[in-house]
């Protein structure tokens, strides 16, 4: 069954593992947050469960009674089937002995047997309202838990990371993002691939096969393999030419908008530009970089940038995949923390951001934070979080006056770095004005018989890179 492409969306059931320094708010939390994650691959949430572990370590993740629990949602007999038979030669099955039946197990190398733990506790879930069709924990699972899990369970089973993946793959638009988002998947489902019936072993090699005795799993994976290299040439090609359009405006003032998926940035990113981007209530809805001149201009021109979001558990295969993508929030002269002032897990959410920047190496870039959404909030929630975010900027990017305002904090900034000078451009100096007036900001000018003095604001650099060019 293609779980992607079903016509009629399909009910599922959410499962988390809560370990023993994770509260229970956190958990909640975490949940609410795959059902949005779930909700946004359009199926139907039925039903939400989670059980207390002491790790997620275990051939079914869960204990045998909350399996069982699990198991009244989607019909299944709660009991792990039995795993993999190892095919025997041709040759071999003429002699084939009933004895030697236990011998004929083939444990997959990351099962992991389950360890004596303490009693089980878990609390049985309300009896189910709709049958779930799909179960999806909020955990990463190991290939051989995967395979556990459906065969107790009766319906397929996805993790967290496999949600991610598949919502990365139907929002990515250009190429670069779509190249990464393959990457990723691949690289996820490799390790993923199971045994079909028509899986014997190949009875020859032929020109770039790994010769007689290759199976059609090693096979796949090999192709796996050899696309994965492939698509990462494409994407350092691609990448390439997004570091010279980088260095083109390496002189230019740029601010990158980051944060939690869904805090807003693409709308302040709007807001600030005045330009056409996507906007949607949902989760990863840009995963492309876009770049646009701050509206109205200033001088000097001020670039935005807005960049793919972040969420708590991100598969570092797909934070590595985004490195070129991120790469736009290391070459920015300010990073907009924006945040979700309207979420109660906005701190995790701020947490998150940090770490996964500090892992790009963009963490010791200048920013400011930016509380985003304060129109959902009451005045004693407001009063409140100035208390505790004093140098922050409040704000809805709905909201015009804000909106300006924010514009006019972020020229100030910059013009704290700025200094003012006069510069005299006689009148046989072609094209020196005209120049100076598009890239910096003339606060007065005066004449006389000689030529043009301009009273100016910017960065040293700039100047003295006027007065070297037209030597004045």
């Amino acid at each position: 069954m293609d779980i992607f492409n079903e016509s009629k969306p399909l009910n599922a059931l959410l499962v988390g593992v809560q370990l023993p320094k994770v509260s229970d708010q956190e958990t909640e939390g975490s949940l609410a947050e795959l059902a949005r994650l779930v909700t946004t691959l359009g199926y139907n949430v039925v039903g939400q469960t989670s059980q207390k572990r002491s790790s997620q370590r275990g051939a079914t993740v869960l204990g045998d009674g909350k399996l069982k629990d699990v198991a009244t949602w989607t019909g299944g007999t709660g009991v792990v089937g039995p795993m993999v038979v190892k095919k025997k030669h041709k040759a071999a099955l003429r002699f084939k002995n009933n004895e030697d039946e236990e011998d004929d197990i083939e444990f997959d190398e990351d099962f992991e047997f389950e360890e004596p733990t303490e009693p089980e506790e878990w609390e049985k879930t309300a009896p189910p309202q709709a049958k779930a069709q799909i179960v999806i924990f909020d955990c990463d699972l190991s290939p051989s838990q995967l395979r556990n899990l459906e065969s107790a369970l009766g319906v397929p089973v996805l993790d967290r990371t496999g949600v991610i993946i598949e919502i990365f793959s139907r929002h990515a638009r250009t190429k670069a993002a779509r190249l990464q988002v393959e990457i990723a998947r691949l690289t996820y489902v490799a390790p993923r691939l199971r045994e079909t019936s028509g899986g014997e072993d190949r009875q020859g090699g032929g020109i770039g096969g790994k010769g007689a005795g290759e199976t059609s799993i090693e096979l796949d994976r090999r192709k796996i393999r050899d696309r994965v290299k492939e698509l990462k040439k494409e994407l350092a090609d691609i990448a390439q030419e997004q570091d010279l359009r980088r260095a083109r405006r390496g002189q230019e003032i740029s601010v990158a908008l980051v944060g939690y998926t869904n805090a807003g940035k693409s709308s302040l990113m709007r807001a600030l530009t005045g330009s056409e981007v996507l906007v949607a209530d949902k989760l990863f809805a840009t995963l492309d970089t876009t770049v646009r001149m701050l509206y109205p201009e200033s001088r000097p021109k001020i670039l935005i940038s807005d960049t793919v979001g972040f969420i708590k558990k991100l598969p570092h295969d797909l934070v590595a995949s985004f490195k070129s993508t991120l790469d736009e929030a290391l070459s920015a002269s300010l990073l907009l923390y924006v945040v979700d002032s309207s979420d109660p897990t906005f701190h995790s959410q701020l947490a998150v951001t940090r770490s996964v920047l500090a892992e790009v190496g963009a963490g010791e870039i200048e920013s400011l934070l930016v509380l985003n959404k304060v129109d959902r909030l009451n005045p004693e929630e407001l009063e409140s979080l100035k208390n505790e975010f004093p140098d922050a900027i409040f704000m809805s990017s709905h909201n015009p006056e804000d909106v300006a305002s924010l514009r006019l904090h972020l020229i100030k900034h910059f013009e704290n770095a700025m200094v003012d000078q006069d510069l005299f451009i006689p009148y046989d100096v072609q094209g020196a004005i005209g120049e100076i007036r598009g890239k910096i900001r003339v606060l007065g000018e005066s004449y006389d018989n000689r030529g043009v003095t301009l009273k100016v604001r910017a960065h040293v650099e700039d100047i003295a890179r006027i007065r070297t060019r037209y030597g004045i």
